[in-house]
This record gives structure tokens, C-alpha cells and sequence, in this order.
């Protein structure tokens, strides 16, 4: 090495979704001169663009075998798997907003169960060989400390209350909702409809895989556009050139369809209405007041307690069987304040607190130099993908 260093830091990626997440909070400590911030893709089903992206990200990549072998002064994953393998002081977040899913059901007619522990706070999950894996597991609400209680309660010591990164940022990005809508070539008289959908067979993409085609062929062009954010493991598993196959005349027809390396958050920004299910960026939409309507998925999917939960409960229901202009028109924003209330418990607090476990972990003071949340990009429509 060129530079001397007093710490080195792993970033332990294994989807696109995970990797967004830790680039949010990772800059302060990849600034420190002290420290040198290295990447490994870790074991998953969806990493297969993770190497690229961060190749283009121009991080320095080891290999998860190398990785694995090393001893490091700090960790961060915002994923669960394979995390035991890693030799370092383990800080743990989600990758969404807090923890809204139920661990996957048995199939019909398996044997009879309790109810779904939440994933991501459960002892399966959490602890290898009966001790827990993360040395800190950052919780986004105080509700979350009370199912990790119940569930895994041996991890409950290295729970921190940090609150919700993504969502700070986006607040942060409401003032530049109409710079972001010019990058995005709309004009002020048209109103932006973004469709969100998580990956798996609950998903929006998945329940009603006509939705697009029928926003395009109902709306009128100059009057209203359309956008497609679909989570990044839609993409993974489907592959790119899939994607764009069954959305070519969408996209012909002028949808907005981001990369998954693109960052999906000013969309949301510039959105006027938002039509989605039980994932992260639905609950995200209605938490910065953007109306929402969701197509809900069977209870048993979804936490109870969680933000998701409160936000498919109380917005409007999507209805395939009727059309979908009238739909958009009687659309009512869900109550923010509550929705923000149950998603974060430390609102704008998130990036601080994060950086402070992170020196903590590195046994390093922090430095005195703030960093404050920054507004997500501007958009870049021209590097999304284009039908042809």
C-alpha cells in the first residue's frame, strides 16, 4: 500500500438493494484518512450485478474467498447471509424500510405453525451457533427492539436505535422535486404516476402484469406520465433484457423505467401519485406525502406492527376490475405524520447515529467535521433503458 492506514473497513454487498443502502452511510468513514474501504460481493441468489456496479463505482473489490480469510477492523452488510464467515466487528442494517416482511410461510397443507417470526429479527437469522452475529444490529424504530425481544432476545444487546437513512435523505430531496421533474422532462401541467412493485410472487409486477400496459393505454400522454420501479431482484432474476422485452411497448410509448443502478428515490420525490403493494417504496412514498394506492398482499406476509402494514391498512386499494383514471382521481394521501412515526424512530438523526457506531466499532474518535444529509441525485432518464 502507498498510504498508511490505521483501520480497514469490508463493505459485505449482496444485492443491489443492500448496496444502496450501505453507500448511504458508509461516506464518512471511506473520508477518514485513517481508515482504507474495501467491498466483497457476498453469497446471494440476486448478486449477479452487484460486481459490475461496483466496478463501476471504481471500489476496490477482494474476492469473497479472500474476504472471508482476512481480519478487519469493521464490517457493514445490510443483508443476513453468510455474515458468520466474516472476521471483524459487525454492524448490521436493513436494506428497506425497517422490517415489514414475515419469514416465508410453509406451503398449503404442510404442517400447522405459529405465526411467522418477522425476518430479519429472528434467531435463525441473527445468531450462529447460538450467539449472535452482528456485533451492533441497527433497528430503524423503537417497535422493532420489542419483536427482536421476543424473538431472538439474545441479540437484543447489540441493538441500536438509528433510525431510517433512506427515508432522512429523502426528506432532505423534497425541495428539489421541481428540479428533479425537469431532469425528468415533464412538464408542469403533467402529472407523474410511479408504480412500484417488490420482487417475489406477492408483488405488483407479479399479481397484475397488465397494470402498465393499462396506465398507458388510459392515460393520456399529455396529461400524465408513467414510471416503473421495480425492485432490483425483478431485475436479477428475470434478467435486463427480459425486462425490457415485456415492457417494449411501454417503454415505446414513453415509460419511465430506471435502471436498477439508478437511484429510484427522486422519482418518488417527483411523483404525484403512486401506485404500489407491500414494499419498502410504497411505504417510503406515503411517509414524504405522496398519495398511494397498493394492491395488498395476503396478511400473512406482512409484519403486523410494521410501517408496511399501517400503510396498506389505511391507503386506498387498487381495483383491476375497474378503470384506472377514476382510480388516480380519488386518490388521498395516507396521514404522514403517522406513517413517518412508525417508520423511523430517530427522524433526521440517522446518519449521525450510524457514524457513531461505525468509530465505535473502529475504536476510533469520530471526527469533528459533520457531514450533512445530502439530497439524492438528479435523475438521468437518458441512461435508462430505452425501447429498441
Amino acid at each position: 500500500m502507498t498510504r498508511s492506514v490505521s483501520r480497514t473497513a469490508l463493505v459485505v454487498v449482496h444485492t443491489m438493494a443492500s448496496c444502496q443502502r450501505l453507500l448511504d452511510v458508509v461516506g464518512p468513514v471511506e473520508e477518514d484518512p485513517r481508515v482504507q474501504v474495501v467491498f466483497t460481493v457476498a453469497p446471494d441468489v440476486f448478486n449477479r450485478p452487484v460486481a459490475r456496479f461496483l466496478d463501476r463505482l471504481g471500489a476496490l473489490v477482494l474476492p469473497w474467498e479472500m474476504a472471508v480469510r482476512e481480519r478487519f477492523d469493521l464490517a457493514l452488510a445490510a443483508s443476513l447471509g453468510s455474515l458468520q464467515r466474516v472476521h471483524a466487528p459487525l454492524l448490521v442494517m436493513a436494506h428497506g424500510a425497517g422490517r415489514g416482511k414475515r419469514v416465508r410461510p410453509r406451503p398449503a397443507g404442510g404442517p400447522p405453525s405459529t405465526e411467522p417470526p418477522v425476518y430479519g429479527l429472528d434467531a435463525q437469522r441473527l445468531t450462529h451457533d447460538g450467539r449472535p452475529v452482528a456485533t451492533a444490529l441497527a433497528l430503524a424504530h423503537h417497535a422493532e427492539l420489542t419483536v427482536l425481544g421476543r424473538q431472538c432476545p439474545e441479540a437484543v444487546p447489540t441493538a441500536v436505535v438509528v433510525g431510517d437513512p433512506c427515508f432522512d435523505r429523502l426528506v432532505t430531496s423534497l425541495p428539489l422535486r421541481g428540479r428533479y421533474r425537469r431532469a425528468l422532462g415533464l412538464a408542469d401541467d403533467q402529472q407523474l404516476v410511479v408504480v412500484s412493485s417488490t420482487w417475489g410472487q406477492d408483488g405488483l409486477f407479479a399479481r397484475w402484469p397488465e397494470l402498465l400496459p393499462q396506465l398507458i393505454a388510459q392515460l393520456p400522454a399529455s396529461g400524465f406520465r408513467t414510471a416503473a420501479l421495480l425492485h432490483p431482484a425483478i431485475w436479477a432474476a428475470h434478467g435486463h433484457r427480459q425486462i425490457r422485452a415485456w415492457l417494449r411497448d411501454c417503454l415505446a410509448a414513453g415509460l419511465l423505467l430506471p435502471d436498477p443502478a439508478e437511484d429510484w428515490r427522486s422519482l418518488l420525490v417527483a411523483a404525484d401519485q403512486v401506485l404500489g403493494d407491500h414494499g419498502s417504496v410504497t411505504t417510503y412514498a406515503a411517509a414524504v406525502g405522496r398519495p398511494v394506492l397498493t394492491l395488498p398482499a395476503r396478511p400473512e406476509v406482512v409484519n403486523g406492527g410494521s410501517p408496511q402494514a399501517l400503510v396498506t391498512a389505511a391507503a386506498g386499494r387498487l381495483d383491476p376490475d375497474r378503470e384506472l383514471a377514476p382510480q388516480l382521481r380519488a386518490i388521498r394521501p395516507v396521514d404522514r405524520q403517522a406513517v413517518t412515526e412508525a417508520l423511523t424512530g430517530r427522524p433526521g438523526e440517522a446518519a449521525r447515529l450510524l457514524t457513531a457506531t461505525m468509530y465505535r466499532l473502529l475504536r476510533l474518535p469520530g471526527r469533528e467535521r459533520h457531514r450533512p444529509v445530502e439530497p439524492v441525485a438528479e435523475p438521468r432518464p437518458e441512461r435508462w433503458a430505452v425501447a429498441g
